[in-house]
């Protein structure tokens, strides 16, 4: 069997984090066939209250579509094309191309027309929407935070907690126990690749670790401008 093998990936998630009002025309004449859908929507980041439904948690639904369209603006029935163009946007991102978890969009208003209007002029009208219009909405990029847990001798604690703020960690206090001093902190997950090797050398192989996943949280700028960057360069690798 034949491995690709390569250097650990870090699962890194987008989040939109305030909500824009925009409005999206798509018209497209091709022969004599034309595509026209024409809507205007809010976007910006999920309800709490959607974010604890079942349907979220479960992975049934990861966009909150409100339909507040009145008087027949636009027909129900283009509501899952504008549904599936989000969705399918809310894959790939909007600053370095990771998964989007969840967003809200409400669509409140719009126009067809009568021969031109078609289920894939709504989904495009949808997609060419959000291209527009997430970017205004001050995305970030999350990052997996790690739970970390370290047992050392108490003559290694200084050079344990320094290696840990290089990390970007931050602690979250200390005990003592007949096993040594126990050191809590959370850390980055980008930062801890090689992280039991490094341990053993500043301890002299006395100190162990555990770690479990915490939560997300964003990155800060720097952060952010650097994993930009690796992924605007590996497009144009791609390419």
């Amino acid at each position: 069997m034949e491995v690709n093998q390569g250097a650990p990936q870090v699962n890194y998630k987008e989040a939109l984090t305030k909500k824009v009002n925009h409005r999206e025309k798509l018209k497209k004449q091709t022969g004599g066939s034309g595509l026209f859908a024409d809507m205007e929507f809010e976007i910006g980041p999920a309800d709490e209250e959607f974010i604890n439904s079942e349907e979220f948690k479960s992975g049934k639904k990861k966009l909150q579509l409100e339909w507040a369209i009145v008087g027949g603006a636009i027909d129900k029935n283009y509501m899952k094309p504008i549904n599936d163009g989000f969705v399918a946007m809310m894959n790939s991102g909007i600053l370095a191309g990771f998964n989007i978890e969840s967003m809200k969009v409400r669509v409140h208003d719009g126009s067809m027309h009568n021969v031109d209007s078609k289920p894939i002029a709504f989904e495009l009208c949808a997609k060419e929407g959000f291209r527009a219009a997430a970017p205004m909405t001050a995305p970030v990029i999350l990052e997996p935070i790690m739970k970390l847990e370290v047992i050392t001798p108490d003559e290694y604690v200084g050079s344990v907690i320094g290696d840990l703020n290089r990390r970007r960690g931050l602690p979250k206090g200390q005990d003592t126990k007949p096993a040594g001093t126990v050191i809590r902190a959370d850390v980055p997950l980008s930062e801890m690749f090689g992280y039991v090797t490094q341990l053993r050398t500043i301890t002299s192989g006395r100190a162990s670790s555990t770690m479990e996943f915490s939560h997300f949280t964003p990155v800060p700028a720097n952060v952010s401008k650097e994993i930009q960057e690796k992924a605007k360069g590996k497009l144009k690798g791609d390419n």
